[in-house]
């Protein structure tokens, strides 16, 4: 509301929600160790998001930077249509998106058709016409602003994903396009504000506004940060809420002639005692429905808390891992380092978390890979995950390994981080060829290993099985990757 030329603006912001419909266990640091309490669901954050309008006077967007159409198995049975009614009933005004190209862009761009707010994306390109794919830039009008909205879609899907998720077309780091779409935006359109929705996680983010100006607040997602305070990069205001939509984040702005002079910002804990909005919690209920009972099937126990949220090694993956090897018979298993999925308190674990462990459900694949192929694999995983250059950071945290122990130099250049590797108590011969079993082609990249092969098994029935034959199950750390 404007008052002697000056604006209030209330920015609303989720990210890497990645499709958990309901409350959920979230872990938090407390001390020297993890504490766990429920938290999140779209029901929750429409309430929270109800009342930030109301006191806002409807001076409010709510953008999402997407991970929001994959990560559970409602979500990846319907290829993200599940999420549709929900989504359209929040009242957002934006996205970018990631995990949403899982399901290749020809679904993807359906589910985008079905939505009421525009995807926005300035570096996805069509092959043939080399055309973007998506709008750029959207235009909103509130509370007497115009505010520019640019959206920088994840750069590494075409780079480090399966190819199905980039069929058609490629992406660019988003890093050119921008000025030109900013002095568009300031001198044709008279926006007063500069937001950008982004999906390049917090470092390139945090780069790209070092060399790119007139941004004026940075939506930041992919990296799963939980920004108690907003960062500034010059000028530019850079938030990011966690994931599993246990957080949003709000930015309350104070505009006066396109400037921001003031600003106050909140993370808020989607805590499970909020109460959910009756729309958006029937919705939610609709789309679980089929697979409730599938779902709430007990498979098996733990006493060791399961979680992804450790860089180097993780219990929930040490799980996985041991199940494929007791599966394969191999020496090593490998995954992705993937950072979603929501934590699994000792005790019960039904059908569902195993499917919030791997959504996808990928078959589980054998292939034989040497001493020296191994070495590089690794040694380009830590490059890809702790790179000096952001702009070379490629994926999640550093690839889930059980078999091996590796000894590394964080702060090493490129290709010298890795100091020794052992398999059992014998250092690695680079001649040697080790039996490796693996998920997905991100566990062990195509240009690696031999005599490579799909099981008939597939993810979750090698976790399954283990947990039958281990109960309960323990997945402890083991210290596969130690910086030394």
């Amino acid at each position: 509301m404007k008052a002697n030329n000056r604006a209030s603006l209330t920015i609303v912001q989720m990210n890497d929600t990645h499709a958990y419909f309901d409350v959920h266990q979230e872990l938090f640091w407390q001390g020297d160790h993890a504490v766990y309490r429920q938290a999140g669901g779209y029901a929750r954050m429409a309430t929270i998001v109800k009342k930030i309008r109301a006191e806002s006077q409807g001076n409010c967007l709510f953008c999402d930077c997407g991970d929001t159409l994959h990560g559970t198995y409602p979500a990846v049975a319907t290829q993200g249509q599940a999420m549709i009614p929900i989504l359209n009933s929040l009242g957002l005004d934006a996205m970018s998106a990631h995990w949403e190209f899982a399901y290749g862009p020809a679904v993807f761009n359906q589910r985008v058709a079905e939505l009421n707010y525009p995807m926005l994306a300035n570096n996805v390109y069509d092959k043939a016409t080399k055309k973007l794919v998506y709008q750029p830039y959207a235009i909103k009008e509130v509370g007497g602003l115009r505010i520019g909205l640019i959206g920088i879609a994840s750069n590494i899907i075409d780079k480090t994903m399966p190819p199905s998720f980039s069929e058609g077309i490629y992406f660019t780091l988003g890093r050119d396009e921008l000025p030109p779409i900013i002095e568009m935006l300031r001198s044709k359109e008279k926006v007063d504000l500069i937001v950008l929705i982004s999906h390049l996680g917090f470092a390139q983010e945090m780069k790209l506004l070092s060399e790119v100006k007139g941004i004026d607040v940075c939506l930041s997602g992919h990296t799963h940060n939980r920004l108690y305070k907003p960062v500034l990069n010059g000028k530019t205001i850079v938030i990011q809420s966690g994931c599993h939509g246990s957080f949003l984040s709000r930015l309350d702005l104070e505009v006066d002639g396109g400037q921001i002079v003031d600003y106050r910002h909140q993370l808020i804990e989607v805590e499970a005692t909020i109460k959910p909005d009756p729309i958006v919690a029937e919705l939610v209920k609709q789309a679980l429905a089929p697979y409730k009972n599938e779902l709430e099937e007990v498979v098996g126990e733990t006493s060791t808390a399961l979680n992804r949220e450790t860089t180097l090694e993780t219990t929930m993956d040490n799980f996985m891992l041991q199940a494929l090897l007791e599966s394969t018979g191999a020496q090593l298993a490998f995954s992705n380092g993937w950072r979603y999925g929501a934590p699994i308190v000792p005790g019960p674990i039904t059908l569902n978390d195993l499917y919030n462990i791997i959504p996808m459900n990928p078959p589980v694949s054998t292939t034989e890979i040497s001493g020296a192929e191994l070495w590089e694999m690794l040694e380009e995983n830590l490059e890809r995950t702790f790179s000096c250059d952001a702009y070379k950071q490629m994926g999640g945290y550093v690839k889930r390994c059980l078999g091996l122990n590796v000894y590394f130099k964080i702060e090493n250049p490129s290709g010298y981080r890795i100091q020794k590797i052992f398999v059992g108590n014998e250092e690695i011969q680079a001649d040697k060829y080790y039996a490796a079993t693996f998920v997905t082609m991100q566990g062990v990249p195509k240009k690696f290993g031999r005599n490579r092969e799909n099981r008939p098994e597939k993810a979750i029935d090698a976790m399954r099985k283990y947990l039958s034959n281990h109960r309960p199950l323990r997945a402890e750390p083991r210290g596969t990757f130690i910086a030394v």
